[in-house]
């Protein structure tokens, strides 16, 4: 059995919903599992969230805000907490691919190296991440690790630089394109013994309708059009224990692998 945790950085229901008829892994997905939206009780701040989502950890509890801290960017060796991975390393199998808590995105257990330092910021840089990602997520499948984390960041930076362009639904669509390389095309489903949980940090709206603006209207890759919403995308498949905040994903993780691997 693989427990596979797909990420997607900035996914948002506003825009797979009422494509469904061209989003059609994502339909095939909600209709295989269970999906849902996923309110934040915390701010929709990337790196917090990621961060929540694999320690376990309340953002009082990790600390970890932003990507830099004093005019530095802060390490992975700066966040006083245990991820799922450093937990549970020495009775797993477990990969861990381009995680966005930091800059560049944190990998465990694989050798990548992130596009863009992790903030790719054009149609090039998109389509490599959205390339390398994908064949390096296929290739941690077949060796079938117990637990693989895999996070795409491209869509978050689509989306502040193009919401409500018709540019976001052909990027969403080129990521579903690949979620079904991954999950179908791979065999990881139907399979009734791996487990899937697809989920993003935040959702998306137009800049200055969220509640809390997280970057400026203004930065040094141009005017944004799209800011964070505090709304996940969440689907399931095989999964049983009920995820109500990014903090949950840790607890399942933790429940099943320390309940039968101890």
């Amino acid at each position: 059995m693989t427990f596979f945790v797909l990420g997607i950085d900035g996914a948002s229901w506003n825009v797979i919903r009422p494509n469904l008829k061209v989003l059609k892994n994502f339909a095939r997905l909600i209709q295989a599992g269970k999906a849902k939206e996923i309110v934040l009780r915390e701010k929709p701040i990337s790196a917090a969230i990621w961060c929540g989502m694999f320690s376990g950890k309340t953002v009082e509890e990790h600390g970890h805000l932003e990507f830099t801290k004093d005019g530095k960017i802060v390490k992975r060796e700066d966040i006083p907490v245990k991820f799922i991975w450093d937990i549970l390393k020495d009775k797993i199998d477990v990969r861990v691919l381009n995680v966005p808590f930091v800059v560049p995105p944190y990998s465990f257990n694989v050798d990548f190296r992130p596009v863009g330092f992790g903030l790719p910021s054009n149609e090039k840089e998109w389509e490599e991440e959205l390339e390398r990602v994908t064949e390096t997520t296929k290739e941690l499948l077949t060796w079938k690790p117990d637990l693989l984390i895999s996070v795409f960041t491209l869509l978050d930076r689509v989306q502040h630089f193009h919401w409500g362009e018709p540019v976001v639904l052909e990027w969403y669509k080129k990521l579903d394109e690949k979620i079904g390389e991954l999950v179908w095309d791979t065999g990881f489903l139907p399979s009734e013994t791996n487990k899937l949980i697809l989920i993003s940090d935040h959702g998306f709206c137009s800049f200055g309708e969220a509640k809390v603006q997280t970057l400026p209207k203004r930065t040094p890759y141009g005017e944004l059009k799209g800011d964070h919403l505090e709304r996940a995308v969440l689907i399931t498949v095989n999964v049983e224990e009920e995820i109500e905040q990014p903090q949950d994903v840790f607890r399942v993780l933790e429940k099943e692998f320390l309940r039968t691997k101890s």
